[in-house]
Order: structure tokens, then C-alpha cells, then sequence
């Protein structure tokens, strides 16, 4: 019974390495903070500081908005026209489903396919994002993020992204560098994380939304790429949450958004807000099917252990039959002789 068991704990240990592994990055990001990247408060000057103009500008002065045709919706008016007044000076792209599309056919024919079959309309319209600053650069901005402040202090690092709650980074305001490393992993990544998780919230998040990102941003940490401050620097740089948003020296303001979520992403926000209570279920539900594995487990030993012993005593019924049916024939055949 001890090898049994010894057996039973060994496959229960490859089962558990198997499953922790599959989501080890995922766990991973639950203790990520990116501080090690981080654009500190003391290495942005403030808004109208003379010091603005002394930093080395990298990234291209082009802001990248995406909707479904050129006709704004009244709710998003304001952010989009805060930021175009504060930046006269930088070239405004807004990309359509149509040009957008077309983008993709002419410049990453590639990637059509992956494009077109997408079954949510974010899908796509979170990949332009990613294709426009890797062939670009510039700063993309959803259409909610308004903005506080001039983005130039931003444009003096090779990429950068924003922390979000509660782990990981967001894909609605970022900057890069054209060719920047880190967006070519990210375009190039896409095929391989198309798949269908079955509830639509989470098959967006994990194929091309912020999960997706913050899956490849882990990744790339570790890469050895994200290195290198200059105009080919491989570096991404991370801005603060008090830098982002609700604070008066921060860059955005934040207005109503996230549109396309529906009745499952209100259930996983309701799952977050429940998570210690599902913890504690997960455990007990684990405990459940664990303890029935080792009830299962020792009835099969046991039905193995039981034929065993009725093998030693008697032989085999089907080995001790044929031997008499050979006998009877070997008697047969003598008669007739």
C-alpha cells in the first residue's frame, strides 16, 4: 500500500507542476509592480517647465485614436478635443474599421486573415493599435482619455505604458518608438494567442486586450530585450498610476468608456469583488475532488490487489479452461486413430 501511495502523491505532484506552469506568468503579474521601470515623479518636470525642452525627444509627435467611422460620439467629444487643443503641433490619426482594414491589407497582408476572423469588433480595434505605433510610433489614446497636461515629457522614452489595477498594464494610453521591440513581439504574438475562451470578455482580454499585454510585458522583462534608454533603446517604461490619471499634475482625465462590455465581464467584476470568498471555495472545492481522487485511487489498487491474490490461489480460469479444451481435443483425436 505505501508504493500505491507513493504513486498517488508523484502523479498528483506532475498534475499540480503541469497546471502551475500553464499559468505561472499569469500568477506572476499578481506580484509584478514594474518598479524597476518605473518613471519616477522627480523625472517628470512639471506642466510648462523650462526643462521640457532640454529632454531629447524620441517618440514621434502623433497621437493614434481608433473608431468606427470619423463621426465621434457626443460623450467622447470632450476628450478627444482637449487633447487635439493641447497638441496643435502633434499629427492626429483617427483610424476607422475601413482604414484600418486597409492598413492591415497593404502594409501586414500577413495578418488579414487573424484580423478579419476575429469575432468581436474590439479585437480588432485593440490590434491597430498595436500595428500603428510598431510601424508609426507615437502615442495611442482611447477615446475616453482626455487630456490634462502636453504630452511631451512622455515622448522622451522609447515606450512606455500605464499600470492598472489590480496587476498588470493597460492598453488604452501608451507611446512607442516605429520599430520598437517590444511592439514587434506584441504584433507578432497576436496568431499565437487567438483562440476562443468562451465567454466573450475573457476571449478579448487574453487574445488582444490588456491581459494579452501584460502577459507579453512579463515576458518581455525577462527576455534580456528591455534594455537601453535611447532612439533604439528596447526599453519600456512604466508611468505611475498618480501620473496617469486623478491627480492635478497627471497627464489624462478619464471619462466614460468600456462599451463593449457585457453580462460576463459584469460577472468576472463580480468575481473580483468576491475574490477571498472564491479563494476559500477554490480550496475546498480542490480538497473535494482530491479526496475522491484517493478514494478512487485505492478501489482500483484494490480490485488489482484482489485478482492478484486470486491468480496465486487458483491460475488463470481462461489459461486452466483452454488447457482442458486442448486435452479434450488431444483425446479426440487419438479415438478416431
Amino acid at each position: 500500500m505505501r508504493r500505491s501511495v507513493l504513486i498517488f502523491l508523484i502523479i498528483q505532484a506532475v498534475v499540480i507542476i503541469v497546471l502551475v506552469r500553464s499559468v505561472f506568468t499569469l500568477l506572476t503579474l499578481l506580484v509584478e509592480t514594474g518598479d524597476a521601470d518605473a518613471i519616477t515623479h522627480g523625472e517628470i518636470p512639471a506642466p510648462n517647465s523650462p526643462l521640457i525642452g532640454n529632454r531629447t525627444r524620441l517618440i514621434p509627435k502623433i497621437i493614434h485614436q481608433t473608431y468606427v467611422n470619423e463621426t465621434i460620439p457626443e460623450k467622447w467629444k470632450e476628450p478627444v478635443q482637449q487633447c487635439r487643443d493641447l497638441h496643435k503641433d502633434y499629427e492626429y490619426m483617427l483610424w476607422t474599421d475601413a482604414s484600418s482594414r486597409e492598413f492591415i491589407e497593404k502594409v501586414y497582408p500577413w495578418f488579414l486573415e487573424t484580423y478579419d476572423g476575429y469575432p468581436h469588433n474590439i479585437q480588432r480595434a485593440d490590434t491597430i493599435r498595436y500595428f500603428v505605433l510598431a510601424h508609426f510610433g507615437g502615442t495611442y489614446l482611447d477615446l475616453d482619455d482626455g487630456c490634462n497636461r502636453r504630452l511631451d515629457p512622455l515622448l522622451s522614452y522609447p515606450a512606455w505604458l500605464h499600470r492598472t489595477d489590480p496587476t498588470g498594464i493597460s492598453n488604452d494610453a501608451m507611446g512607442s518608438t516605429p520599430q520598437h521591440p517590444f511592439f514587434l513581439d506584441v504584433i507578432h504574438k497576436l496568431k499565437d494567442y487567438d483562440r476562443d475562451w468562451g465567454l466573450p470578455y475573457i476571449t478579448v482580454m487574453y487574445t488582444t486586450g490588456p491581459l494579452f499585454l501584460s502577459v507579453l510585458w512579463k515576458k518581455y522583462m525577462s527576455s534580456g530585450k528591455n534594455v537601453g534608454d535611447g532612439i533604439d533603446g528596447g526599453r519600456v517604461r512604466i508611468l505611475l498610476t498618480e501620473d496617469y490619471h486623478q491627480k492635478p499634475w497627471s497627464f489624462f482625465n478619464t471619462f466614460v468608456g468600456s462599451s463593449w462590455h457585457g453580462e460576463d465581464a459584469r460577472f468576472i467584476f463580480w468575481m473580483g469583488d468576491h475574490w477571498l470568498m472564491l479563494t476559500a471555495l477554490g480550496f475546498l472545492a480542490a480538497g473535494i475532488v482530491g479526496l475522491f481522487l484517493w478514494w478512487l485511487w485505492g478501489m482500483v489498487i484494490g480490485i488489482g490487489q484482489r485478482r492478484g491474490r486470486r491468480g496465486q490461489k487458483g491460475g488463470s480460469p481462461w489459461r486452466l479452461g483452454w488447457r482442458r479444451r486442448k486435452g479434450d481435443y488431444e483425446l479426440v483425436d487419438r479415438h478416431e486413430i
